[in-house]
């Protein structure tokens, strides 16, 4: 790798043994055996668990998160925070709606809607990295502008289409019960495991979240790479968005509404720090299958959505702290 930067998770550097050997067991058994439970005990208690039927459900599920927490995932790996997500998905689908509604565009719409998740991306990065605003502030601002803009865009109503082309995206099954927004979603997760552990950028990723003064002295362009994550997450929140659209033939006011949240959640159970340079998106999936399955088996079971808000919450601030349990900083902000 360039620059002298060749380790992938910086901050596993000159940590005790018995640290290390707690935060591997951490972020990989623990996360594992939740989900192992949790399809234990909904498949106990809840016949109508294990059918075909749920299966496609869950696929339905996973797919729009898996999405939305790819490139949220990048920005946490630099020690960084995208709160926009929903609001991006929310604001693209919408304009996504909108043109299928009332042109004859087709499939460019796809196009459009990931393009506006871009610039919607690129504004958060730039202003976080070159304003020397922190990135909660800007994108917990940019969460309530996108989403006005997303709401002005369709005056607050829903606006349903006729696009069964569009629409075949995300609930076709090009593999039997197998949603094809399930399929979109695991197809772009491989690119970004690949992205993360392989090439230059997911390395920067890590060390930005390490150590970004150690990366700025090496050489490296390091506000160029601060704005590229959050750019990342606002095109994976578009994908989102349009898919999310295309499952629901309409786009309106709700739309991304659990998807900060659940992201978050999806992100920390997996093993990704809040504080950055531990985790990735290879552990993602691994989350977004528990909070998913949770979810479905939360709902099956009859469990009311503000009980569930209740236990989403208390799942991230568990997961956050067995991930920061054997790593070296001493001093949480």
């Amino acid at each position: 790798m360039e620059s002298g930067l060749e380790v992938i998770e910086p901050k596993a550097i000159s940590q005790p043994r018995r640290a290390q050997g707690w935060r591997a067991f951490a972020e990989s058994v623990v996360p594992l055996a939740a989900l192992v439970a949790l399809v234990i005990y909904f498949s106990a208690t809840t016949p109508s668990f294990v059918t075909r039927a749920n299966f496609l459900a869950l696929t339905e599920l996973i797919g729009p998160l898996l999405l939305v927490s790819l490139g949220a995932t990048f920005v946490m790996l630099t020690g960084s925070i995208d709160l926009s997500v929903g609001s991006v998905a929310m604001l693209s689908g919408s304009a996504t709606a909108l043109l299928l509604a009332n042109t004859s565009m087709g499939l460019w719409v796809v196009a459009i809607a990931v393009a506006l998740g871009a610039l919607c991306g690129l504004m958060c990065g730039v202003i976080f990295t070159y304003g020397r605003v922190p990135s909660f502030i800007v994108t917990l601002g940019a969460l309530s502008v996108f989403r006005g803009v997303g709401l002005k865009l369709i005056d607050g109503s829903p606006v349903p289409f006729d696009n069964a082309a569009f629409s075949n995206l995300a609930i076709g099954q090009l593999v039997p019960s197998v949603a094809n927004v399930a399929l979109w979603g695991i197809g772009l997760w491989a690119v970004g495991v690949f992205v993360g552990l392989r090439t230059k950028f997911g390395h920067y990723m890590y060390a930005l979240g390490g150590s970004e003064r150690v990366v700025r002295l090496s050489g490296v362009a390091v506000d160029r790479y601060k704005v590229y994550p959050f750019i990342l997450s606002g095109v994976t929140a578009a994908i989102a968005g349009l898919l999310s659209v295309a499952q629901l033939s309409s786009g309106g006011p709700t739309l991304g509404s659990s998807f900060l949240l659940d992201s978050l959640a999806a992100i920390v159970v997996g093993g990704t720090a809040l504080t950055g340079g531990v985790g990735g998106v290879h552990r993602t999936l691994l989350g977004v299958l528990i909070i998913s399955i949770l979810d479905d088996g939360l709902n099956m079971r009859g469990v009311g959505e503000f009980t569930q808000e209740i236990i989403k919450g208390t799942v991230i601030v568990v997961a956050a702290a067995v991930v920061m349990i054997g790593q070296r900083k001493g001093i949480v902000k």
